[in-house]
């Protein structure tokens, strides 16, 4: 059994309210697929088989009551599992980055070049500071993510979430990338998990929504706050440019800002 999500245009229903979700068999109890529906073929990950295939639905049939809650209600469905999915998909990223930690440690004061430990070099013990650093920054990160959406709700959370889902997945790949170069060729075999582990957390900033989507969720949450009263002062004026009537400011051209200044003093 499957769960379809396709448009389901009404004109009376608004942008958000023209996706429905259906259950539709895939399979019939011969053992053959049910009718309409098409395997083209199983789908590859980096090159590597996965679980996930490349299907058609061509007038597939199925009894109206097998949408789910009602239609139009598709994208309702979808968000209500995306918000606490992509808090998961984070606390996993999280611990994969903390498992490509340990390994790098683990290989840092069991490997010996030069005459010396990998542990002794002052390069890679930077990196383990800097590895440690970001794992608590997204840690704390995510666990306010999860307090908002625990106690607001996934509404007021979606800002948090986004960041979280930008900033996880990235941290870890940077860690796991940095373990396997200190595991050398070793650590891009499959004597090792750090492959594996790399190409799970790429395909992450792509899954539940690539980065730039949740970037600009960021974005517009962030314009919505009005600005601090001390924006203008801050970002500073020009002494000369007013004679000029170029500068580009938070609240217009110049003049405009220099109108506005003169009218509030007023």
């Amino acid at each position: 059994m499957a769960i379809f999500l396709g448009q389901t245009p009404n004109p009376e229903f608004k942008r958000h309210q023209q996706q429905s979700m259906i259950l539709c068999p895939m399979w019939q109890e011969d053992g053959t697929m049910y009718p309409g529906v098409t395997q083209v073929r199983a789908m590859a990950v980096f090159g590597h088989p996965g679980d996930h295939a490349e299907l058609i639905f061509d007038n597939v049939r199925v009894p109206a009551s097998n949408i789910i809650l009602g239609e139009g209600r598709g994208f309702e469905i979808a968000q209500g599992r995306l918000g606490p999915g992509r808090i998961h998909h984070c606390m996993r990223s999280i611990g994969s980055a903390e498992m490509a930690l340990s390994a790098m440690i683990f290989r840092a004061q069991n490997r010996t070049a030069f005459g010396r430990k990998l542990i002794e070099k002052d390069s890679l013990r930077q990196q383990i500071a800097e590895a440690r650093i970001q794992i608590t920054q997204c840690r704390g990160l995510c666990y306010l993510a999860a307090v908002i959406a625990d106690e607001r709700g996934f509404k007021e959370a979606k800002k948090y979430i986004a960041m979280i889902k930008v900033a996880a997945p990235r941290m870890a790949l940077k860690i796991v990338d940095d373990a396997i170069q200190v595991h050398g060729a070793h650590g891009v075999s499959q004597d090792t998990r750090l492959a594996d582990m790399w190409t799970g957390l790429r395909t992450l900033r792509v899954a539940d929504g690539p980065d730039i989507v949740h970037m600009n969720t960021i974005v517009k949450e962030e314009l919505k706050l009005p600005l601090n009263p001390m924006a203008a002062k801050v970002s500073g004026l020009h002494p000369y440019i007013k004679k000029y009537n170029k500068a580009v400011l938070p609240t217009g051209y110049f003049d405009d800002y220099y109108e506005a200044e003169q009218t509030s003093k007023l």
